[in-house]
């Protein structure tokens, strides 16, 4: 039976989600759409249901499960409604605005004592981080020492100030460093270019890892995401993010992507499919509510710790977390 899912938002990421379960993904149909304007929402649905309010398509009978695509705000009273009416949900990084509402959302899932809630981290399901992460449970390149991340955009859009460095891109690579390397962060220090960009985050692991990541808002030339493990007896790292190779004027070349959406449409889909498949089988997989919100309070913590709205530098940042529920073990 074709689970009947319905998508909340439908700017660039919500569209992308509608489109993958209209035209990409198996065992599963785009029910229902939600958004602020009509006009949007209905050149998404494509003929599915149109709703102006989340909460109804939330508890519609016609939807079985729901995917969070909405302005950050309103992701954690979307994903406790979720909860609420007992459905699966798939939300979109943050898990919440603040880490206080990611921990409700913990808190809640524990009392219903089953997981429902899966956090958009696509790049758990990119084909050149599950091969890194594959290489080191195998083992063949040593105990992991070092995790070097590089985050480039080519330019940031004008609302994208202060802080946003840290928590809205940045957030990717706290995510997707504690899932390759199965470790917590521990500590964290920031130090940044004149005006915050570009800026190098080094952060310890409970296992003595160091985890070094440049965020580079404004690199011009276009979207890079680069990743390099070294451990004691060798190093594992992302090919150049490419399917073809140009040899022109004495030069061989290739392109990068504008944006992150063309660099992991692969991951985005392979994401929306095991999502179904889990919810379909009454499981869940990816980062779970817990992982988005460590996330969460984790960028908020070194923010706090920067000083200057963001945008400064920090001594070393202590990051303490509650214990982590058993229903997450």
């Amino acid at each position: 039976m074709s689970l009947a899912v319905g998508v909340i938002g439908t700017g660039v990421m919500g569209a992308e989600h509608a489109r993958l379960l209209r035209d990409a993904t198996s065992g599963a149909h785009l029910a229902a759409v939600c958004d602020a304007d009509p006009a949007r929402a209905g050149a998404a649905a494509k003929g599915a249901a149109v709703f102006t309010d989340a909460l109804a398509l939330i508890n519609s009978d016609q939807v079985q499960a729901v995917v969070i695509a909405s302005p950050d705000a309103t992701h954690a009273q979307y994903a406790l409604a979720c909860l609420a009416a007992g459905k699966p949900c798939l939300c979109e990084k943050p898990i919440a605005a603040t880490a206080a509402e990611g921990l409700d959302i913990v808190q809640a899932e524990v009392a219903l004592g089953r997981r429902l809630v899966t956090v958009g981290f696509m790049r758990r399901f990119d084909p050149a981080y599950t091969e890194m992460q594959a290489a080191r449970i195998a083992g063949n390149i040593g105990a992991p020492v070092l995790l070097h991340n590089i985050h480039r955009n080519a330019a940031a859009p004008a609302w994208f100030t202060g802080a946003m460095a840290v928590t809205n891109s940045f957030v990717h690579e706290i995510d997707i460093s504690r899932w390759l390397l199965g470790s917590e962060m521990i500590n964290a220090q920031v130090t940044a270019a004149p005006g915050g960009d570009p800026m190098l985050v080094t952060m310890q692991t409970d296992k003595a890892e160091i985890v070094s990541t440049e965020v580079f808002m404004n690199a011009t030339y276009g979207y890079h995401v680069h990743a390099q493990l070294v451990g004691r007896a060798g190093t594992v790292e992302m090919a150049a993010p490419t399917r073809i190779l140009t040899n022109l004027s004495a030069a061989q070349s290739f392109g990068f992507p504008s944006n992150w959406v063309p660099r992991f449409t692969e991951a985005y889909r392979l994401q929306m499919q095991a999502w179904v498949d889990a919810a379909r089988a009454g499981q869940t997989t990816g980062a779970s509510a817990w992982d988005g919100f460590v996330t969460t309070s984790t960028a908020e913590q070194i923010v706090a710790g920067m000083g200057n709205a963001g945008m400064g530098n920090a001594g070393r940042i202590t990051l303490t977390y509650p214990p982590r529920p058993a229903l997450y073990a």
